[in-house]
């Protein structure tokens, strides 16, 4: 178990409390490996612990499975994009992906803002994946449902609401907007979001798909059992991202302004500031706010703004107060289960420190 403390920029705080916080946080969470990490307006704390023995790579420069905090950076994807120009928040999805098709009325009416914010009327995922999935449920439901098959499934989707009525989260949605965006630009996905996110971060440990042999971490089984990377097949946009505790840190910090140097693209400067800003409520009274990309919740610190991720036996969370510059970045190898305290613990670290 190692405390690395990394000193970036002065900021309140001090990291040996901070370091302690961490560890008996860590504590409470099961799983062989763990990774809490903190960044106070730049200057970042990194525990590392869990069951399993370390391996010759240290867990933070590990890469782990983000699952559904992926969408976050699919968000600024977009959001870049339009800031570029390139497409709009209302271009329509079926017409950038099979221009003069016949459609249903209401996929038509399907935007690019409602394919990201879970307003689209799909559901979470298609209706014929779950005969091809169920078999392989707890070890490749994804893998056999490539792009080509996610896109026909939208083409000929029966949405359950009309497009921006109701609220619904749903991958196959966010996949969709994947697909739209790489045909909209005629650039493969992979490509387009290195090049208009994770280069321009720095996010050189974050990649679509396993990288060397002994650089990505091992996920596990609710029982422990090891399992091997997820594909997630035609899902990419939703979920696919590998990343490393301090590539989070950097791409949160991003987003509170506290990273090293301010984004020199204009483009980029706009869709930080852009996927902050909160455009839709729902639930009781209202009492969920939504950004384009983050849920949002209040705390005594101001805002907060995360996302959560899990995988067959992976979990994630990222999460950052813009009124503080706090963030916090978590990652486990254990499948969530019933009595499961990882997320709980990531969000009272975000929304608690002081």
């Amino acid at each position: 178990m190692t405390d690395v403390t990394v000193p970036r920029l002065d900021a309140p705080g001090s990291p040996a409390s901070t370091a302690r916080l961490l560890a008996e946080a860590a504590g409470r969470i099961d799983a062989p490996d763990v990774v809490l990490a903190i960044s106070r307006g730049g200057v970042r704390t990194v525990h590392t612990g869990g069951g399993a023995e370390p391996g010759p790579i240290p867990r933070e420069r590990l890469r782990y499975e983000l699952g559904s905090a992926s969408k976050p950076f699919a968000g600024l994807l977009l959001a870049r994009l339009v800031a570029q120009g390139r497409v709009r928040y209302e271009d329509r999805a079926a017409d950038l992906l099979a221009p003069g098709l016949p459609v249903h009325p209401s996929v038509r009416r399907i935007t690019l803002r409602h394919l990201l914010t879970h307003t689209s009327g799909l559901p979470g995922l298609p209706a014929d994946f779950y005969p091809q999935a169920v078999p392989r449920w707890s070890s490749d439901p994804y893998g056999n449902y490539p792009a080509d098959r996610v896109v026909r499934a939208f083409l000929r989707a029966r949405p359950r609401h009309r497009p921006g009525t109701r609220w619904h989260y749903s991958n196959f949605a966010v996949s969709v907007l994947g697909h739209t965006l790489a045909a909209a630009t005629g650039t493969p996905w992979e490509v387009l979001l290195t090049q208009q996110v994770l280069a321009p971060l720095g996010l050189e440990a974050t990649l679509l798909r396993p990288g060397p042999d002994g650089t990505d971490a091992t996920g596990h089984r609710r029982d422990g059992t090891p399992l091997p990377a997820l594909d997630t097949g035609g899902f990419t946009a939703a979920g696919a991202l590998r990343s490393t505790p301090l590539d989070l840190l950097t791409f949160l910090e991003a987003h509170t302004g506290a990273a090293p140097g301010a984004p020199t693209d204009p483009a980029l400067g706009a869709a930080l500031a852009e996927v902050v800003r909160p455009v839709l409520r729902r639930g009781l009274r209202h009492a969920h706010t939504h950004t384009l990309t983050w849920f949002q919740h209040p705390s005594p610190y101001g805002p907060v703004l995360f996302h959560a991720g899990a995988t067959l036996g992976q979990q994630a969370f990222l999460g950052f107060r813009p009124d503080t510059g706090l963030a916090v970045a978590a990652t486990a190898t254990r499948r969530v289960h019933r009595k499961d305290t990882f997320v709980a613990t990531a969000y009272e670290l975000l929304t608690e420190t002081p």
